[in-house]
């Protein structure tokens, strides 16, 4: 997680620190998640996997974007979200007034998301196009 937060900063995006974010835990006795699921998944990827199958109650939420490792934190029981609910929280929560400029970095960025997606996140931030 960190890694992905610091080529953030690298690319001049304001990253908000981790310990401003009390939500965010990280364990500290994690155990490596088990090889034989890695399949083709990155550092970063197998890194939230370690940290969520290692926590306690309340089960952790996994912020994923990639497909497969969605997929495998979901079969492993996990509760997962991508960036665009994190978008909905952070306004959800005040701490962001508008999700369309941030859409339209991500997109800037290179993240793809449809018309469709696009309109459908517009309509659950209340953002109505």
């Amino acid at each position: 997680m960190e890694v992905e937060l610091q080529e953030g900063v690298a690319q001049g995006y304001p990253v908000v620190p981790l310990d401003a974010l009390p939500e965010l835990r990280r364990p500290e006795n994690r155990e490596p998640f088990p090889s034989w699921l890695a399949l083709d998944l990155g550092p970063g990827e197998l890194a939230v996997l370690a940290v969520a199958t290692s926590a306690v109650e309340p089960r952790p939420v996994a912020l994923l974007d990639e497909a497969l490792a969605r997929r495998v934190a979901q079969a492993a029981g996990m509760t997962v979200w991508g960036t665009l609910r994190v978008l909905l929280e952070a306004k959800k929560r005040g701490h962001v007034e508008r999700v369309a400029p941030l859409l339209d970095r991500l997109d800037a960025a290179g993240m793809y998301l449809s018309d469709t997606l696009r309109q459908r996140v517009l309509r659950l931030a209340g953002e109505e196009p």
